[in-house]
C-alpha cells in the first residue's frame, strides 16, 4: 500500500475535499520513508534508535529538506535499551518478544528492532558502560534519539507512572552542561552498531 501511487492519489483527494486536513505514515524500512515523502506526506513514523541507524543516511535528511516530520518510534527497542534484561529474562506467551523474535506472525522489524536478542543484550551492556554515573541506558537512549537532526519527536512506551515520568525526564540530558555528553555517546552508538548489527540489520530496514 505504502508504495502503490494510488494510495496517495486517494489520500490527496480526501484533502482537496476537506475531509482530512493533512496525512501521514508508519513505516517499516528506509525504502518505503523515502517513498512517502516523495509523495508529500506530512510526516512519517520510523523505527529509530541505537540499534536502527539506517534512517539517518537519507531518510532524516530527505524530510528535512521536503519539511516533513520524523516520529520515531519503538525508541528502546522493545525494552533491549532499557537495561532492564537479561539472557534469563522470560516474557509472557502472549507478548511478541516471545512469539515473533524472527518474524513469525509480522515484520521481525517490530520485535527487538529485529536485533537478536542475545547480541543486542551484548551491544545494550556496551553502550550502558560508556555512561557516566548517574545516566540510565533508556533517558541516553531517549536523548540521543531526540538529539539527530531531523527528529520532530520521540515515541517511548509507557506502562507505568513512572515509566512516563522518565521518559519525559530524558530531556534534561539535551540541556548544555547535562551528565551526557551526546557527542562521545554517538560516537559510542555508531561503533556498536558498526562491529555488532550493522551487517545483519542495514540491508533489511
Amino acid at each position: 500500500m505504502i508504495e502503490d501511487a494510488a494510495t496517495y492519489d486517494a489520500l490527496e483527494s480526501l484533502v482537496a475535499d476537506g475531509a482530512i486536513a493533512a496525512y501521514g505514515v508508519s513505516v517499516e524500512t528506509c525504502a518505503q520513508a523515502l517513498t512517502a515523502i516523495a509523495h508529500g506526506v506530512t510526516n512519517v513514523q520510523i523505527i529509530v534508535n541505537p540499534f536502527r541507524l539506517k534512517p539517518l543516511d537519507e531518510v532524516l535528511p530527505a524530510a528535512a529538506a521536503a519539511g516533513v516530520a520524523i516520529f520515531a518510534r519503538v525508541p528502546l527497542a522493545s525494552g533491549l535499551l532499557s537495561g532492564r534484561y537479561t539472557a534469563t529474562t522470560s516474557f509472557a506467551e502472549n507478548d511478541h518478544r516471545s512469539f515473533n523474535r524472527h518474524g513469525e506472525a509480522f515484520d521481525r522489524g517490530e520485535t527487538f528492532s529485529g536485533v537478536e536478542y542475545e547480541t543486542g543484550l551484548v551491544a545494550a551492556d556496551e553502550l550502558a558502560a560508556a555512561l557516566p554515573e548517574g545516566v540510565s541506558l533508556p533517558a541516553a537512549s531517549l536523548a540521543w534519539i531526540a538529539s539527530r537532526p531531523g527528529i520532530t519527536a520521540v515515541i517511548p512506551g509507557a506502562r507505568s507512572v513512572a515509566q512516563a515520568t522518565a521518559n519525559a525526564d530524558a530531556a534534561a540530558l539535551l540541556e548544555p552542561g547535562s551528565a551526557l555528553d551526546l557527542s562521545a555517546f554517538d560516537a559510542v552508538v555508531h561503533d556498536v552498531y558498526d562491529r555488532r548489527l550493522r551487517e545483519q540489520i542495514h540491508p533489511q530496514w
